[in-house]
């Protein structure tokens, strides 16, 4: 069977340029796992930290993570979710209908950028983890120090990139394995050190009630004093920054590449499984697993890097869960960045510009500053982005119901989108003024750069041509997206479907998965509830590190025999 020659045109476009097919479509549970494995990352032990030197306090990381990261879930699905499952475009393909190829390029090179560098940081933070496995020195300068760190680097960025390679699917299936299993061992590393903690400040191996587990937060780890000895931030900024920690994909509409594989609009709930497993759960026990190496290391929490802390909490699959936790962050970060290259580059494929901004990644990886930085990158990289996506938002959810013209730009036929630029850079000045003058708290600065902007490009839009009617050229968009539709379905013809494994070697294998990630967790209870005293809190921790690293290799030995098995029966 053929394809149409009707449809030569989009045989000669990239898949990345083209709206999703439906039979790429995927159920929420994608979702759910790629959202908790990116999101339960390594970078969690250092926002762990973050929270100690910001000097929170107990009751409003209890409360302020949990507001923020709600309101964070509720922007993916109001916000982003709509306009991807809609379109079926990623953000950088959509840009370029609506403001020409000018702004999409130099809006995409920012995202390469961007994103490369964040992935480079969960690289590095990753390889800290392998050099204090090899006894290799900590890298304390901007500048790499030691040879066998660099090998290392590119050794673990390389399984960053294969599986970058291979899109979307790739992705989430290395997600899917990963999530189960990072949410146990973070749950676990809190149980292991609490009693750590509770000795050291209650004398005893574990709280008596909820008003010692408060005053042992507020005396050991968020004391509501700052790195500096002066009164913390309260819990209007806890909630701003967990609310904010995203914005860049949010508000910022970046994961339209990855909610465009939405079967639902619903699906932006899925981000739930990140936000309350990963930011809000992740977050409270890296505190409590910092604080707890804090005290075995006799050092402060600020002092420590993930390596160290993970090892104390969880013994060798401390050094897995470092390395993992990286790599899911590093790969979905890759992701986007090869998307945005290749929506530059569109005479190369995704995988080509993937494995070139891949190589530059691990080049800067090889930089400890990188990972030093991260949090200050992240929160101006979200600032930088968020009037883009106000500008799209403003395009596709709110000119069609003032009677504007939605992707009035392309009928046009503008290559250089004035309203969108001016848009932009106007954005930028207001944002970035607001925070010069201290005017609020920077954590809530993109809600009035996000309006702002809104208002600014609705407004330069309409003098451009967006008030104007183009029937000619809706028809023949309207059109050309129905012969789109017909080829994707046509070309899914071709393609063999898939058989499900259902056979019982197979269901033995998740069992097995399961069964091990449920041991790991009674072994943390049984050193949080039954350790009586100091001596017995100490061999149930030793037993604790020895049988969960069992349980960590069982558990990904067995989950990824199920991938596999599950992928030769599809190709059968």
């Amino acid at each position: 069977m053929s394809i149409n020659n009707d449809y030569t045109t989009f045989e000669s476009l990239n898949e990345e340029q083209l709206p999703v097919a439906k039979h790429k479509l995927h159920d929420w549970t994608h979702f759910a796992g790629l959202y908790a494995a990116e999101h339960v990352a390594a970078t969690e032990f250092v926002i762990g930290a973050t929270f100690v030197a910001l000097g929170a306090k107990t009751m409003d990381i209890i409360l302020g993570l949990l507001i923020g990261n709600i309101l964070a879930v509720l922007s993916w699905t109001f916000i982003t979710s709509p306009i991807a499952v809609e379109t079926r475009l990623s953000l950088y393909t959509y840009l370029n209908k609506i403001a020409g190829d000018s702004m999409t390029k130099l809006y995409n090179w920012a995202n390469v950028i961007i994103f490369s560098v964040i992935s480079a940081a969960m690289i590095t933070v990753s390889a800290t983890a392998v050099r204090f496995a090899f006894d290799i020195p900590a890298q304390l300068n901007w500048y790499p120090t030691n040879m066998w760190f660099v090998i290392i680097v590119f050794c673990v960025g390389l399984v960053v990139v294969s599986i970058a390679l291979y899109g979307f699917n790739a992705v989430s299936e290395f997600s899917g394995i990963c999530a189960p299993w990072l949410f146990v061992m973070f749950t676990s590393g809190a149980m292991v050190l609490l009693p750590a903690l509770s000795l050291d400040v209650l004398g005893t191996t574990l709280p008596s009630g909820w008003n010692d587990l408060i005053s042992l937060g507020d005396k050991s780890i968020w004391t509501g004093i700052d790195s500096t000895g002066e009164t913390g931030i309260g819990l209007v900024e806890v909630i701003g920054f967990a609310w904010a920690a995203n914005t860049i994909t949010h508000f910022g509409l970046i994961d339209m590449a990855l909610l465009r594989f939405a079967k639902k609009k619903s699906y932006g709930l899925a981000t739930s499984t990140g936000m309350m497993f990963g930011h809000y759960v992740a977050w409270i026990a890296a505190g409590i697993m910092g604080a707890g190496a804090a005290v075995i290391l006799g050092k402060s929490i600020v002092e420590l890097d993930p390596g160290d802390v993970a090892f104390y909490a969880l013994g060798w699959s401390g050094f897995v869960i470092v390395i993992v936790a990286g790599w899911t962050t590093a790969i979905t970060n890759l992701y986007r960045a090869g998307l945005a290259a290749q929506a530059i580059f569109h005479n190369h494929s995704r995988k080509k510009t993937t494995i070139v901004v891949g190589l530059i990644t691990i080049a800067i990886a090889c930089f400890p500053f990188v990972f030093s930085q991260i949090l200050p990158l992240l929160t101006y990289a979200g600032l930088l982005v968020v009037p883009v996506g106000a500008i799209v938002f403003a395009e596709h959810q709110i000119f069609p119901r003032i009677g504007y013209t939605r992707y009035w730009s392309s009928y046009s036929n503008l290559t250089f989108s004035t309203p969108a630029i001016v848009s932009w850079g106007l954005g930028l000045v207001f944002g970035f003024g607001l925070n010069a003058l201290n005017v609020m708290s920077f954590f809530y600065l993109f809600i009035p750069t996000w309006v702002f902007t809104i208002g600014v490009y609705t407004f330069f839009a309409g003098r451009y041509g967006a008030k104007e009617k183009y029937p000619e050229a809706e028809e023949k968009e309207e059109i050309r997206n129905e012969k789109i539709v017909a080829f994707q379905e046509e070309k899914s013809k071709l393609k063999t479907k898939p058989n499900n494994d259902t056979s019982l070697f197979s269901k033995f294998l998740k069992l097995v998965s399961i069964v091990a990630l449920i041991i790991t967790l009674v072994l943390a209870s049984i050193v949080l509830f039954d350790s009586a005293n100091k001596n017995s809190y100490i061999t149930n921790r030793e037993l604790f590190y020895t049988y969960a690293f069992v349980c960590t290799v069982t558990y990904f030995i067995t989950a990824y025999w199920v991938l596999l098995r599950g992928k030769s029966k599809k190709l059968s």
